[in-house]
């Protein structure tokens, strides 16, 4: 019987133990993150011809008014709005044609996005693209996001992430992941450029020297997570994706908790698929001096934060009545330290909406719905699970 015990405390402490780095990652980028970057510059001597790519799945309203606005948007060098059409109407194609963007019909047994991209960006390589933009289809860039770019790879960048925030923050729902993008922002992307690594991609308002991009695509293979199989062989060729923080792109929020177990079920599919796939080349590339490839790699490692939080929550809790593993001191102090870490990730402008206080009261439907989405990871290899759109436009005093 002493034996068994011996293990349940070991087993504890290696469960403590991992979640105490867990927690430490999180801690350290969190307050990289409260640091300043560079601001984004926007003049230019040259300005680049950017393709501007919006693939798109079966969104038959919002993608009118995402490209209407992308339409309009203003730069100064030549810039062409290309939707990518995947089980579009044919009276969507003919409004999007008769308003002046480019249209490429794709036909896929099982629809991916890397593929759509793959296609199309081949059918557009003798247009003379120098940059290649890619919006989700309920993506609205801001004000001179395109000169922010364009300078940016004035300046000798290949790769720009910009700053992807809130288009609605209407329901509860809606907030907190608002919240939980602001907080993704602040770790991932902020936190990682200030330390000299780079921004993780997040799938859209993202922007690639088109021929480099196009080489990438050729190789990605079939995954339900393009962006992150981008992260890590970019990190490969060892290029650096930079962040613009004060270039802002808006994207639609979830509002209510099926869409988010949905949209979750995708990503930790994603996140385990790349888990098994790059754990052990993590720390080869390690040994070779990519730090970049290893710090990547670790980030697969790491327990979902809403699911990091209430379990830590349950850890604390079964500490007054469990004698094995850490003492209750510690499981609260990760618990509190993770707590700590989520506060300061939260942009301060949210603190005076008293709106963020009653989304609070989500975070346990958030919890379930990611438990849920754990079990259903099967769905997310059979099937291109997009996430259903609506035409929400921009909430106003958002910077």
């Amino acid at each position: 019987m002493e034996i068994i015990y011996s293990i349940i405390n070991i087993l504890f402490w290696i469960l403590g133990i991992y979640l105490l780095l867990n927690c430490l990652y999180l801690a350290f980028f969190a307050i990289a993150g409260l640091f300043s970057l560079p601001k984004s510059q926007k003049t230019a001597t040259n300005y680049k011809k950017i393709a501007v790519l919006f693939p798109t799945y079966q969104e038959n309203v919002v993608i009118i008014e995402s490209v209407k606005s992308a339409l309009k948007h203003q730069y100064n060098g030549l810039f062409e709005v290309i939707v990518i059409a995947d089980g579009l109407l044919p009276e969507t194609n003919a409004v999007l044609r008769s308003m002046g963007a480019s249209l490429i019909e794709v036909f896929f047994e099982k629809s991916t996005k890397g593929k759509a991209l793959q296609f199309a960006m081949s059918q557009l390589k003798d247009n003379a693209f120098d940059i290649a933009m890619i919006l989700d289809v309920d993506n609205v860039m801001s004000d001179d996001c395109l000169h922010y770019i364009n300078s940016s790879f004035e300046q000798g960048n290949k790769i720009v992430q910009t700053h992807r925030t809130a288009k609605n923050i209407d329901s509860n729902f809606a907030f907190l992941d608002a919240c939980n993008e602001e907080v993704n922002n602040h770790i991932y992307r902020k936190g990682q450029a200030v330390v000299g690594l780079s921004a993780a991609l997040i799938g859209s308002g993202m922007a690639f020297d088109y021929t480099y991009l196009l080489s990438l695509l050729n190789n990605i293979g079939e995954t339900v997570g393009e962006d992150k199989q981008l992260d890590f062989m970019i990190a490969n060729d060892k290029v650096n994706i930079a962040y613009l923080n004060d270039v802002y792109v808006y994207d639609e929020k979830v509002e209510n908790a099926a869409v988010f177990t949905k949209q979750r079920t995708r990503w930790i599919a994603s996140q385990i698929e790349f888990l098994k796939k790059y754990a052990f080349e993590g720390f080869a590339q390690l040994f070779k001096g990519n730090i970049e490839f290893f710090n990547k790699s670790l980030q697969t490692f790491l327990v979902p934060r809403i699911l990091l939080l209430g379990l830590l929550f349950l850890m604390v809790i079964q500490s007054f009545f469990n004698p094995f593993g850490p003492f209750k001191a510690f499981w609260a102090a990760l618990f509190i330290s993770l707590c700590l870490t989520l506060l300061i990730s939260v942009p301060r402008r949210f603190y005076s909406d008293r709106r963020l206080y009653v989304a609070l009261l989500q975070i346990p439907r958030a919890m379930l719905g990611m438990v849920i989405a754990l079990f259903s990871i099967g769905k997310a290899k059979k099937s291109f699970m997009v996430t259903p759109h609506s035409n929400k436009s921009i909430e106003k005093n958002k910077n």
